[in-house]
């Protein structure tokens, strides 16, 4: 496990728009977040409006010229759309072909078909878990609910049994596996390896969602009762369709950008080897973009036309899944907007110095910041590019293992309790029918186990690679 070095967080130094000294940038900083917070929490303001305010509220308390402030604000905005942008919208082309061609319930029905008795919460991890990978966590509920309910209701099963194991497998993916936004961001952050990273996030994703997922929900199930509300019962996209893709062509198309991104890790392990054939064919194919890429072009042929999407309407559904990441691609943007400002300002440099001689491990203050901000912000994303931004200088001159298993401790952290300032909260508790009490109990206490069993995993894998 990596601790603090000076030698390892010299390599990160920057040269900042002030000279403010350590006191006036840890006020800064303190200040700068606590507007942010505020802005969402009591003022409800937008998060992308947030952020940018507190941008500039930061740079204005650092010291720093108003006019620098702003340009690092828009160069790290643009440098993260640039980044990450094109990624998150072929992700959301992706989900949306998967949600309208009926392939998201052809996978459900048909592990559905083949799950009874015990092995259904089982059977709902696994459903969440693969639906889970192209689509964006508010959709994937949106698909899911209808299937928790139906389910709930017709085998007669705890509503808690059945949906806690679905939210595990969703809230896993969006925190700690790309191409969701929050681990993207982190990984452009800290300039980790895509692929790696996503090995190693499977190997903390699969024992994390077991234990807050089918073996919480015994306990979820006993302390929360309540039957399925049948009126949020909606209709699935799927019942209007004549025709469904097939189960193995849509799980292909699903796994398909997963595949090429492993295979290129694989091979940049075991060969090494920059000039050789294979390497460079599978540095291209597994790149995120083309692997992205190459699934949302599948998709068209082995979900679209197999659902009888016309041109036409294949045009239409791509135009329609874009619309509703605007607001996620600001966010994500105003983020790296305060990433970029907090380390202009002298940010990093203040860390380093005032770490030097701190015995926490990297990877533990990384999940307790990305926490800190989760907990005040109600939101995964800000707090994953929030703290991406502040312990970037600390990735500086780490091993690839390690800068990876970084990512994952603040994908961990950004997960932990969510309650009352986070609108997954609000939108667990409206379709499950619950009391914000019961919520707390059951979605809260799930949340706050991905996020600690996470970081433990993380840890355990620092330990043994």
């Amino acid at each position: 496990m990596t601790s603090l070095s000076v030698e390892t967080l010299a390599a990160a130094a920057t040269e900042p728009i002030t000279s403010a000294g350590n006191t006036q940038l840890g006020i800064a900083v303190l200040a700068g977040i606590a507007v942010i917070v505020l802005l969402i929490t009591r003022l409800k303001l937008h998060a992308f409006l947030a952020l940018t305010l507190g941008s500039l509220a930061l740079g204005v308390f650092a010291g720093a010229p108003l006019a620098k402030t702003v340009t690092s604000f828009t160069a790290g905005l643009g440098a993260t759309v640039a980044g990450v942008g094109v990624l998150i919208a072929l992700g959301a082309i992706l989900g949306k072909l998967l949600a309208d061609s009926g392939g998201a319930d052809e996978i459900v029905d048909t592990i559905l078909a083949r799950a009874k008795g015990r092995a259904m919460p089982w059977a709902m991890v696994l459903i969440a878990s693969v639906i889970g990978l192209p689509l964006f966590f508010e959709v994937g509920i949106v698909l899911l609910i209808p299937v928790v309910l139906l389910v709930a209701k017709r085998g007669n099963y705890s509503l808690m049994r059945i949906g806690i194991p679905a939210l595990a497998g969703l809230s896993v993916m969006h925190g700690l596996i790309p191409p969701h936004p929050g681990p993207l961001v982190a990984i452009d952050a800290l300039d980790a390896n895509l692929g790696l990273t996503l090995a190693l996030g499977v190997l903390v994703a699969v024992p994390t969602v077991v234990i807050a997922g089918p073996v919480f929900s015994r306990y979820a199930a006993r302390w929360v009762d309540i039957p399925a509300p049948e009126h949020m019962i909606p209709q699935r996209p799927s019942e209007e369709l004549e025709h469904r893709p097939s189960f193995g062509a849509t799980v292909f198309t699903v796994l398909l950008p997963v595949a090429l991104m492993l295979m290129k890790a694989l091979v940049d392990i075991v060969v090494d080897d920059p000039a050789n054939s294979v390497q460079r064919v599978t540095d291209v194919a597994g790149s995120p973009l083309i692997a992205l890429l190459a699934a949302v072009l599948t998709g068209m042929f082995t979900l679209g036309r197999a659902a009888g999407f016309t041109k036409a309407r294949l045009s239409v559904t791509v135009e329609r899944s874009l619309a509703p990441i605007a607001g996620i691609l600001l966010i994500v943007g105003a983020g790296g907007g305060f990433k970029a400002t907090l380390i202009d300002v002298g940010v990093g440099q203040m860390i380093m110095d005032l770490s030097a001689n701190w015995a926490i491990p990297t990877l533990l203050l990384a999940w307790l910041i990305a926490v800190a901000i989760r907990l005040a912000t109600g939101s995964a994303t800000v707090a994953t590019i929030s703290a991406a931004g502040l312990v970037a200088p600390l990735a500086a001159g780490m091993p690839a293992t390690e800068t990876a298993l970084l990512v994952l401790a603040i994908g961990a952290g950004s997960l932990f309790f969510s309650h009352v300032n986070d609108a997954g909260f609000w939108l667990v508790k409206e379709y499950f029918g619950m009391t914000v009490g019961q919520t707390l109990k059951t979605w809260s206490v799930m949340e706050t186990i991905i996020s600690v069993v996470g970081l433990g995993f993380v840890l355990l894998l620092s330990l043994v690679l």
